[in-house]
């Protein structure tokens, strides 16, 4: 039997080890940077000396600084929502964002950052290490989706927006929003979260772990140090395959793919065959040299972790509190800051601090803890989530809405939309997510 579709990997491999590597940096291009050279400490202890966050810009900043909105971003999302003089390439959120549309540049300014750990400008694994001349690869520390929000509001000090109009994200990005929301109250005027949890659930952590187990399997990993050499391609692939797969839903395939083959007038074949494997080899394959595969690891298993619960919450922040008392003054010093091995750890080294609940709690205990979570939490709330998203279902929006009313906010809007794109409604459905969106921007009661 013919195996074309290995040939393809096999060619690809020797392409790889001919030419240069990946440059992410010019996969997205026309960002501003914004340098904090003030150490930055994560909530599991390690410490980025000094931090780059990539964020992009639309609208005008009022004289108040009170329109401002933040967009945050998916798991492998950049800054580049929307197109602009700088790069006119269309963003990723092109048809949401501009004058007139759900998020209106003419009554606001809008921000969108790549979060850290990504690697489309901001600091992550595929940065270069102040201290040691070379990239981080596993040394990273491990991050949180708590650490991404406190990233954003350095720079949003930075731009000198003390308060949001509104938060909005969908996906992890969602997560962000409500973190935003929860842990600086005082700062997010409105809170939009689209297809995303209070928590992750055991489904979309299995999930994610079969695309990091993919990845690492990939003989080119070699345990996060590839930048001198092949990139793990083949693992980059199959993950992003996995990936595809519960971003859509069956119904949406079924409509556009069905049962059709490629050549149905040719013998069946183990290599891509039905159109739906066409499909998602076309777009895992596209995928796989354009993103950073420590930089992938690095933030779906941030989402693993997040949970907006109180006693997470609290612990978090006591070892970043612990890490930074113990490092004191020296983390004014890069060299000395990242000498440190407690820094600068591998990723297998780090510690396995429990971030979910004991099994012994009962489902009640666990939901007063997430309500405590989101107890100042009291803006105008948009949640949204959609009846086909089979990685983030709709009861885990469900639960945002239900915590959030529990926990005394009198002023949030759920809608569950009918739409058979499944998670990737939020990209794809301008006319119903964009209206609700627009909506409540724009709603002055």
């Amino acid at each position: 039997m013919d195996f074309p579709c290995i040939d393809r990997l096999e060619m690809r491999q020797r392409d790889l080890m001919a030419g240069p590597e990946p440059t992410y940096e010019k996969v997205v291009t026309g960002y501003e940077l914004f340098h904090d050279s003030t150490p930055f400490v994560c909530d599991h202890g390690g410490v980025l000396p000094q931090m780059d966050v990539a964020y992009e810009s639309w609208g005008r900043l009022n004289a108040d600084r009170s329109n401002a909105i933040l967009i945050h971003t998916g798991l492998s999302g950049s800054s580049h929502a929307r197109s602009h003089a700088k790069n006119s390439r269309p963003g990723w959120w092109e048809k949401f964002i501009g004058p007139g549309l759900a998020i209106d540049t003419d009554r606001f300014f809008v921000v969108c950052t790549n979060v850290i750990g990504g690697c489309y400008g901001s600091t992550g694994p595929w940065s270069v290490n102040p201290a040691t001349g070379q990239r981080y690869a596993t040394t990273f520390p491990l991050l949180t989706v708590n650490d991404m929000v406190r990233a954003q509001f350095r720079l949003l000090d930075h731009l000198g927006i003390h308060k949001l109009h509104a938060s909005v994200g969908a996906s992890m990005g969602g997560m962000q929003s409500l973190c935003a929301a929860a842990l600086h109250p005082e700062r997010v005027g409105r809170l939009v979260t689209i297809s995303a949890c209070a928590r992750s659930h055991p489904y979309s952590i299995a999930l994610r772990f079969a695309q990091r187990q993919a990845l690492m399997a990939d003989p080119n990993f070699r345990r996060g140090f590839y930048y001198d050499g092949v990139q793990p391609h083949v693992g980059m692939k199959l993950a992003r395959a996995v990936a595809t797969v519960t971003y859509r839903s069956g119904p949406e395939w079924e409509l556009r793919f069905g049962r059709r083959r490629r050549a149905p007038d040719q013998p069946p074949a183990l290599c891509p065959d039905f159109l739906i494997e066409t499909y998602l080899d076309h777009q895992s394959e596209r995928f796989c040299l354009q993103y950073d595969a420590n930089s992938l690891l690095y933030v779906s298993k941030a989402m693993d972790m997040f949970d907006i619960s109180q006693s997470v919450t609290r612990r978090l922040a006591a070892q970043r509190e612990h890490a930074a008392a113990d490092l004191g003054h020296e983390l004014a010093t890069t060299a000395a800051a990242c000498a440190n091995v407690s820094v600068c750890m591998n990723i297998e080294d780090q510690p396995a601090s429990t971030t979910g609940h004991s099994q012994a709690e009962t489902e009640d205990e666990i939901a007063q803890d997430l309500i405590a979570g989101v107890r100042n939490a009291k803006q105008p709330t948009l949640v949204l989530g959609v009846q086909s998203d089979i990685l983030f279902p709709v009861k885990q929006q469900r639960e945002i809405a239900e915590i959030l009313r529990r926990a005394g906010n009198e002023r949030v809007t759920y809608y569950e939309l009918d739409a058979m794109y499944g998670h990737d409604t939020f990209l794809i459905d301008v006319v119903n997510v964009g209206a609700a969106i627009k909506g409540h921007l724009e709603n002055t009661t």
